[in-house]
């Protein structure tokens, strides 16, 4: 037997057992012996001991450890629904590959208007007079709904009805509002396809996490979400006033009002990917115009960059190439956090370590922020001084290099070319989406000055 979790990849202990720092953010627990007894069945995936459910409830809320080997669902506690606009055959036959690979599962497709006339055998048809979105059409599915749970497919996916019985299978802890999938890209030869397999929105990686805003999960696409029907009825619902972002909407106010939202990446949906480099770009425009909105209803939670300001002097000060004020200004950073991290009981070393990981994440989101929305603000600073080249430099150019190496593409040239516009388009959309709302707020970073821990 074994204690059927798994431990966060941010998961550190003090050396005598009686503090853990895990989770994300990171949060500090002091543990009796009996909760250390249970961190070290968890460790050591061992049997836990009979008084563990107060304890693991606390780590799973907090994302410290990942509950794993959950039990399928039964079909008949389950209603699958699609939002479907079909412009083609060739889209109808992709709805209908779907709907084969969900039998036997009770499935509502609602047709959002679409221009192609299409009927699928053995479901609940639903149509729509004119087209409302993907918010409304699911909205419109979950009417019909009287199962415990509904699952949200879109029509440019693949999963199997048993790998939705099993994703479901989570929301048998009746906290969670939602759980989510891995969402990976259809292999094919194509260039586009090779590229959205490197860099597709909806693929949020291999570890499991709570998902909250601004977190290392802060959101999870719509593609496949699995909802406890009564919770999301209480939540009425996907906000309709959004054509784009409703999904992120949901799951932030779902995280507001106390529910836990799961992602869970040992169940893997494929996705496929848009049809021409084009289509792909004006989607990026449509997500990025998605910020200001999000921004509006969720204040400074879709922020481009969230981190300790200590972390971002020294990273910015090495991004504008001040490298001797940078390698200055680690020596306060470390002090600083050796202080503040001392009553989490762990070693110095591992001070250090937390530390050198906070430095290189913000030095990460730093460049990503850079890269996808903040660079018209570097564009125009480079036609009066030559600083922002080197910022450019650490920005664009370095990780650039790292993912050419790393990722192998069969078309570098191309590969470059369409990652620049992929960020660059990204960016647009953020600052349409803002300048449409006369809102700048969702362009600013957030920065903490406090502890990075919390209890």
């Amino acid at each position: 037997m074994s204690s059927n979790f798994s431990t966060d990849r941010q998961w550190f202990r003090s050396k005598d057992g009686s503090k853990l720092l895990a989770g994300s953010p990171l949060t500090l627990f002091t543990v009796s012996e009996t909760g250390q007894a249970i961190l070290d069945a968890i460790e050591s995936d061992a049997p836990l001991v009979t008084q563990h459910q107060q304890l693991t409830e606390r780590l799973i809320a907090t994302g410290a450890i990942h509950p794993k080997n959950i039990a399928p669902c039964s079909p008949d506690q389950i209603t699958v629904v699609i939002p479907a606009f079909i412009s083609d055959e060739e889209e109808q036959l992709s709805l209908q590959t779907l709907i084969d690979a969900l039998r036997p599962l009770r499935v509502v497709i609602v047709d959002d208007a679409s221009p192609f006339f299409f009927e699928i055998a053995k479901t609940t048809m639903v149509r729509l007079e004119e087209n409302s979105g993907p918010a409304a059409a699911r909205n419109t599915g979950l009417q019909h709904v009287e199962s415990s749970f509904v699952v949200f497919v879109d029509t440019d996916v693949h999963i199997s009805a048993q790998d939705v019985l099993n994703l479901a299978g989570h929301l048998a802890d009746t906290q969670l509002m939602a759980v989510a999938p891995r969402v990976e890209t259809e292999r094919t030869k194509s260039f586009i396809n090779e590229y959205e397999s490197f860099h597709s929105p909806l693929d949020l990686g291999p570890d499991p996490a709570v998902v909250r805003p601004l977190s290392r999960v802060a959101y999870v696409p719509s593609a496949v979400l699995a909802c406890n029907t009564l919770h999301l009825r209480q939540l009425e619902g996907f906000n309709e006033e959004l054509r784009v972002g409703e999904d992120v909407d949901l799951i932030w106010r779902a995280v507001e009002a106390k529910y836990v939202v799961r992602y869970a990446p040992e169940i893997v949906a494929l996705h496929s990917p848009r049809r021409t480099v084009r289509s792909m770009l004006k989607q990026r425009i449509s997500y990025g115009s998605s910020s200001a909105a999000l921004d509006k209803q969720h204040p400074r939670s879709s922020s481009p960059l969230r981190t300790h300001l200590f972390f971002f002097v020294p990273v910015m000060l090495l991004f504008l190439g001040y490298l001797i004020s940078a390698a200055i200004s680690l020596i306060p950073v470390f002090f600083y956090f050796a202080l503040t991290l001392r009553n989490t009981g762990m070693s110095l070393l591992q001070r250090t370590q937390i530390t050198w990981r906070g430095l290189a994440s913000t030095a990460r989101l730093t460049a990503s922020a850079i890269r996808r929305v903040w660079w018209p603000l570097f564009a125009v600073a480079s036609l009066v001084t030559t600083q922002p080249i080197i910022t450019w430099s650490f920005c664009v150019l370095i990780p650039t290099l790292f993912a050419l190496t790393k990722k192998k593409p069969r078309h570098p040239l191309s590969y470059l070319v369409v990652r620049s516009l992929d960020d660059m388009s990204y960016g647009i959309g953020v600052w349409k989406g803002a300048i449409q709302r006369k809102s700048l707020r969702c362009l600013l970073p957030v920065f903490t000055v406090r502890a990075s821990s919390r209890r």
